[in-house]
């Protein structure tokens, strides 16, 4: 990216007085290094300028109760995707399993408005989410998968997608509660797991999410 596309994206510098509070104070959400350089972040607008804590605040208020899981063991670029639409359906927590670094380029920076959470392994995931009640349900098109156009999408509860290609480990699939496959009509075996991730939490928003008011 050029230096002129990066100066396109976001706000500049704040034009004229800086915002004041009822004591004449800025505002405590606001952050007045970036009103002094402009905020370049990937934010909505309603964001420009807050602080990142102000921000994680403002959308722990309203968190929905999905988490997302994604098994980690082979380093899989299409991780930062899932996490980075994961922040878009405001996930109650983004939770990685096996490998504890995973590859962050495709979340551009979304990872850092989300709870993350580390499980060493899927046993590990499965003995939390028990703990928290919440049911596991796998997404792949493994035989004996239930279409997800016709589940019932409980508002609580942890989607777990697999690797790219290798899809679930068998762990991951016997520790399910269930798993639900995405009908497709073309001639692939599978679908990207970046992409199989947003349709999956746009199912789950369909069904539990109002829209937002801006």
């Amino acid at each position: 990216m050029s230096a002129e596309q990066e100066e396109s994206i976001g706000a500049g510098p704040w034009s004229g007085p800086w915002p004041r509070d009822a004591h004449g104070a800025l505002p405590e959400h606001l952050d007045p290094e970036l009103l002094s350089a402009g905020d370049r972040r990937n934010v909505m607008d309603r964001y420009r300028y807050w602080r990142h804590d102000a921000v994680v605040a403002d959308l722990d208020t309203r968190r929905h109760g999905f988490h997302v899981a994604i098994e980690n063991w082979g380093h899989d670029f299409n991780i930062g995707s899932v996490v980075r639409t994961a922040n878009a359906f405001n996930a109650a927590a983004a939770h990685i399993v096996g490998r504890r670094r995973w590859n962050r380029r495709g979340a551009m920076v979304t990872d850092r408005y989300l709870h993350e959470q580390h499980h060493p392994d899927v046993a590990h995931l499965l003995a939390w989410s028990r703990e928290h009640e919440l049911p596991v349900l796998g997404i792949d098109n493994v035989p004996g998968s239930i279409p997800i156009e016709g589940y019932a999408l409980p508002r609580d509860c942890v989607l777990l997608f697999g690797q790219e290609g290798p899809g679930l480990s068998a762990e991951a699939v016997d520790g399910c509660a269930d798993v639900l496959a995405i009908s497709q009509y073309g001639s692939t075996r599978s679908l990207n797991a970046g992409a199989a991730a947003a349709i999956v939490m746009y199912h789950w928003a369909l069904r539990h999410a109002g829209r937002l008011t801006p």
